[in-house]
C-alpha cells in the first residue's frame, strides 16, 4: 500500500508539476560530455590501474588520479589540507583445509564459501544439530554451544507469501545468524543449493584470492569472538544427514511444517588458519563550499566506489585484468565530470548555495568498507548532511534492458522514497524537466531478493538517516568479470545518466529547503 501511494503521488505530481528548466543548470549539464567520459574511464579502467583493488597498487593509482582530478578543478583539499581520508583495514589471509562432514572431504570454493576468520580455526565435532530454518521457535530449547550447526540458509516459506530462496541472506536471515551465533556455536553451516551455481561460475577459484579485507577495530576479546559461518551447497548438507536415513531435501521439507530439530550422530571437522597485516587503503573527497551563508554548512554528497576487484586469480586465463569499467569506473567517471560541471559554475560566479562534497569511496567491494568508515567518522557532520546521491554502474545496459526500445534511455532509481518523499519528487521532477529517461524502480524495494538497496555505499548513509537515490544500470553478463572493459561503455548514455545526478543535486545544492526526512527507515519483511 506504501509503494502504491507514493506511486499515485508521483503520478499526480508529474502530471501537474513539471518545473521550466533552469536555463543554468541545462548550461552547466553540457560541460558533462562523452569526449571526457572517455577519456577519464580510460585511464581507470587501463590494465595499468590492474582493476583497482583495494590495497593494490591499482587502487592507489586511482585515488591518485582522482585527487589530481578535483585538484585541478579547484575543489578543497578537506582532511587537515589533504584529499586523502585514511580508511584502516587489515587482511586476514585465510588458509581453510577441507571441511570433513562424516568422513568426506569439501573443497572452500566448490563446496563452500568461507571468508573471513576472527583467527585460527579448529573444529573436531561428533554430532551436527539440524535447527531447520532457524526460527525463533526452532532454536528456543537447542543446546548449540560448541555444537557443528546445521541450517536452511533460506526464508521459510509462508502461506500466501514468496519465499526468498537466494543465498544472498535477507535481513531476517541475518538476524536468525545472530541468534544462533548469540548461543556460541563451534561452526554454523548454512545450507543454499543456489550457491552451487554460483561456485561453478568461478570455477572453484575464489575471485578475491585467499584474503579477506575488513575494518581494522582492534584485536577482538574471547567474548567477542562469533561462530563463524560456512555456506555450504547440497552434496554437504547430503552427507550431514545421512545418518538419518533421510536426504536433507526431506529434512527441508518436513522443516516448511513441522519443527525438526534434532540432534544427527556424525564428524565433522575443519582447520583454518589466518594471519593479518594492515592495509592502505582511502577515500577520496574534494569539497567545494557553498556561497549562501545561511546554507553552506549544509553538504550535498556525490559518492561513488573506484576500486574493483583486481586480477584474475584463475589459472590459464588469457585476460588478466577485472578492469571494472562499468562497475565502477562509471560511476567514477560521472561523478567527475559532475565535479567539473559545478566547478565551471562556481569559476563563472554560478556556485552552489549549499556545499557540495565530492566522495570517491574504497573498499566497496570487500564490504561497503570506505563509506562505513566515512559515514561513522565524518568529515562534515552528517547531520547537516542534506543527501547522498550514489552512482554505482550507469555505463553499461543492464540484461533485463537488451533489445528492448528503451535499452539506451532508462536508469534503475533506488532509495529515493525510502527516507523522504521531497527527495523522490526532486529526482522525479528532475527527469521529467530535462532528462526524460525511464526511472525503473523495479529494484526500489527492501525486500528485493537482490538486496541492491544494502550493496552499495549510499546504504551506510541511508543507515544514518541520510536520504540517498542510487543509480543503477543493472547487472550484465560482465559483471564481475574481464570483459568489463571500455569498449563496452556506452558514453551517451553514462553521460545521460551523470546528468540526471547532476540536475537532481544542483536542485537540491540551490532550493530554499533541504529535503525533509518523513518516512521511517524501510524494514524488509524477509
Amino acid at each position: 500500500m506504501k509503494k502504491l501511494s507514493l506511486w499515485i503521488t508521483g503520478l499526480a505530481f508529474t502530471a501537474t508539476a513539471c518545473a521550466q528548466q533552469n536555463p543554468t543548470a541545462l548550461k552547466y549539464s553540457k560541460v558533462i560530455n562523452p569526449t571526457d567520459a572517455r577519456k577519464h574511464l580510460s585511464i581507470l579502467a587501463s590494465d595499468e590501474f590492474e582493476g583497482r583493488e583495494t590495497g593494490k597498487p591499482g587502487a592507489e593509482k586511482a585515488a591518485n588520479y582522482i585527487a589530481a582530478e578535483f585538484k585541478r578543478l579547484g575543489l578543497q583539499a578537506p582532511v587537515k589540507g589533504s584529499y586523502f581520508l585514511e580508511v584502516p583495514l587489515t587482511q586476514s589471509t585465510l588458509t581453510v583445509s577441507a571441511l570433513n562432514i562424516n568422513g568426506q572431504d569439501f573443497t572452500n570454493w566448490k563446496d563452500f564459501v568461507f571468508q573471513g576468520s576472527n583467527g585460527d580455526l579448529k573444529v573436531n565435532a561428533t554430532e551436527i544439530v539440524f535447527v531447520g530454518y532457524g526460527t525463533a521457535d526452532e532454536i528456543a530449547g537447542a543446546d548449540l554451544a560448541g555444537k557443528v550447526v546445521l541450517w536452511i540458509n533460506e526464508d521459510k516459506p509462508e502461506e500466501g507469501k514468496t519465499a526468498n530462496t537466494s543465498y544472498r541472506m535477507s535481513t531476517a536471515r541475518q538476524a536468525i545468524v545472530k541468534a544462533m551465533q548469540a548461543k556460541k556455536p563451534a561452526l554454523i553451516l548454512g545450507v543454499n543449493e543456489g550457491l552451487s551455481k554460483l561456485l561453478a561460475r568461478f570455477n572453484g577459484v575464489n575471485p578475491s584470492g585467499s584474503a579477506s579485507i575488513s575494518l581494522k577495530k582492534g584485536e577482538a576479546a574471547a567474548a567477542d569472538v562469533v561462530s563463524p559461518v560456512f555456506m555450504v551447497t547440497g552434496p554437504v548438507a547430503d552427507a550431514a544427514v545421512k545418518a538419518t536415513g533421510k536426504t536433507f531435501a526431506d529434512l527441508k521439507a518436513a522443516a516448511a511444517t513441522a519443527k525438526q530439530t534434532q540432534v544427527i550422530k556424525t564428524t565433522a571437522s575443519v582447520s583454518a588458519t589466518s594471519t593479518k597485516t594492515d592495509v592502505k587503503a582511502v577515500d577520496v573527497l574534494g569539497f567545494m563550499p557553498g556561497s549562501d551563508p545561511k546554507l553552506k554548512n549544509e553538504v550535498l554528497v556525490f559518492s561513488a566506489h573506484y576500486d574493483h576487484i583486481g586480477l584474475v586469480t584463475k589459472p590459464g586465463a588469457t585476460d588478466k585484468v577485472n578492469n571494472g569499467a562499468d562497475d565502477d569506473g562509471s560511476g567514477t567517471t560521472g561523478i567527475l565530470e559532475i565535479a567539473r560541471a559545478f566547478s565551471q559554475a562556481k569559476k563563472d560566479g554560478k556556485g552552489p548555495r549549499r556545499s557540495v562534497l565530492f566522495l570517491g569511496n574504497v573498499g566497496e567491494e570487500k564490504g561497503l568498507l570506505g563509506s562505513e568508515w566515512y559515514t561513522d567518522h565524518p568529515v562534515f557532520p552528517l547531520a547537516n548532511t542534506i543527501a547522498d546521491l550514489n552512482i554505482d554502474m550507469i555505463g553499461r545496459v543492464g540484461e533485463e534492458y537488451v533489445g528492448k526500445p528503451d535499452s539506451a534511455n532508462y536508469v534503475y532509481s533506488i532509495g529515493s522514497a525510502m527516507l523522504s518523499t521531497d527527495l523522490h519528487k526532486i529526482g522525479e521532477e528532475a527527469n521529467n524537466t530535462y532528462t526524460k529517461m525511464k526511472l525503473d524502480y523495479k529494484y526500489d524495494d527492501p525486500n528485493d531478493p537482490n538486496r541492491f538497496y544494502y550493496r552499495s555505499d549510499h546504504y551506510n548513509f541511508a543507515r544514518y538517516g541520510v536520504p540517498i537515490i542510487f543509480y543503477f544500470n543493472g547487472v550484465h553478463a560482465d559483471y564481475h568479470a574481464p570483459g568489463d572493459e571500455v569498449s563496452k561503455i556506452n558514453f551517451p548514455l553514462l553521460v545521460k545518466r551523470a546528468q540526471l545526478a547532476f540536475f537532481t543535486g544542483w536542485e537540491l545544492a540551490n532550493r530554499d529547503a533541504r529535503p525533509v526526512v518523513d518516512v521511517k527507515p524501510a524494514t524488509p519483511s524477509k
